[in-house]
C-alpha cells in the first residue's frame, strides 16, 4: 500500500499548496489527497517536481451534477485515479427510502465520470434505518466504491476492521484517522482507534492507498510528520 495525505489537514497553513509538495515528499509520504486545487496545471508540476502521486480528489456532489467533463479534464491533468464524494447531510440518510435515493444518486455521478467513484463517510451515516445501518444499507444499494475513514466508523460505534472485511474488493483508499475517546479527531497513534489492526484489515480488503487525515490538527506540520511516522511504522511491522 502506498501512503498519502490529505491536504484539508493542512488547509490552514498560510502557504501556497504547490510550496507545501516538497515538505510532504520530504516526510516520506507517496502522494496527496486533494480537497480543492486552485490551478491543476501548475499543481501537476508541483507534484512531479516533489515525485509525489495522487491517491484521489475529493469533489461534491453538487459540482459533480454541474459539469461533470470539467471535472474529469481536471482529474485528468492531475492523473488522480478515484474522485470521492466527501461528505453528503444527515438528511440522505434519515430513513431507507432516503438511502436509497441517496445509492442511486451516486450511481447516476458515477455513470457520469471516467474513473471511480467512492464515497467517504462520517460518523452519521451509521444511523439506524429500521434493522441495519443507512451506512449498510447504502453499501449494499450502491455499486461505487468505499473510501473508509476508520475514525469515524469508530467514533459511530462500528469496527472499522470487521466493515473492511466486508467492504473487501470495494475499498481502494482508507482514511487512516485517529479518535480520542469522545470521538474526537487526534493525532495519529494518539487515540484509541486499533491502528494495527486497521492497516492489516485494509491490506487484506484490497486496499491501495493508506490515506492521513487530521480535521482539525493544532500544529499541522507536526501532525503530518507525526501521521507517517506512523504510517510507515505500521507498514513495516505488517
Amino acid at each position: 500500500m502506498r501512503t498519502a495525505i490529505q491536504l484539508w489537514t493542512l488547509r490552514d497553513l498560510d502557504t501556497p499548496q504547490t510550496d507545501l509538495f516538497g515538505a510532504i515528499a520530504d516526510a516520506g509520504y507517496d502522494g496527496v489527497e486533494f480537497a480543492g486545487v486552485d490551478d491543476p496545471f501548475e499543481t501537476a508540476r508541483g507534484m512531479d517536481d516533489a515525485g509525489l502521486l495522487a491517491a484521489g480528489a475529493h469533489v461534491g456532489a453538487d459540482e459533480l451534477r454541474a459539469d461533470p467533463d470539467a471535472i474529469a479534464e481536471e482529474l485528468s491533468t492531475l492523473s488522480v485515479p478515484y474522485v470521492v464524494v466527501p461528505y453528503l447531510d444527515s438528511d440522505h440518510f434519515a430513513d431507507a427510502a432516503a438511502v436509497d435515493e441517496t445509492a442511486a444518486m451516486l450511481d447516476d455521478l458515477a455513470l457520469a465520470m471516467d474513473r471511480p467513484l467512492l464515497y467517504h463517510n462520517h460518523d452519521h451515516e451509521f444511523v439506524p434505518v429500521g434493522t441495519e445501518t443507512a451506512f449498510d444499507r447504502l453499501v449494499s444499494e450502491t455499486t461505487v466504491g468505499i473510501e473508509l475513514d476508520a475514525g469515524w466508523a469508530h467514533a459511530a460505534g462500528r469496527d472499522p476492521v470487521a466493515l473492511l472485511a466486508d467492504l473487501d474488493g470495494r475499498v481502494p483508499v482508507v482514511h487512516l484517522k485517529d479518535m480520542t475517546p469522545d470521538g474526537e479527531p487526534t493525532d495519529l497513534g494518539d487515540g484509541v482507534v486499533d491502528l494495527p489492526a486497521v492497516v492489516e484489515a485494509a491490506r487484506d480488503a484490497g486496499t491501495e492507498w493508506l490515506v492521513f487525515e487530521h480535521d482539525d490538527p493544532e500544529d499541522p506540520l507536526a501532525s503530518m510528520e507525526r501521521g507517517i511516522d506512523v504510517m510507515d511504522r505500521l507498514l513495516d511491522d505488517g
